[in-house]
């Protein structure tokens, strides 16, 4: 079994991938459990088109969430 690191980033009201090779792979949504089904659709196809690999992976999703407050009054 293969495994994947998923990096995902919230930016702007959107959620986003970040991935390495072989997966190289941008996608985005507004909700978290969209994208990640997204993925899940997605990594697989990707892997194989790229690598040939057709075996089971695990994907390790690790979230980033970074806001900008105003100063308190």
């Amino acid at each position: 079994m293969k495994t994947y690191t998923i990096k995902m980033m919230w930016d702007n009201g959107y959620w986003h991938t970040s991935t390495e090779s072989p997966l190289n792979m941008t996608l985005e949504s507004k909700s978290y459990d969209k994208l990640v089904e997204r993925v899940r659709i997605a990594a697989p196809e990707i892997i194989e088109l790229n690598t040939g690999y057709t075996g089971p992976i695990e994907l390790v999703f690790v979230s980033e969430r970074v806001e900008t407050l105003a100063e308190a009054v």
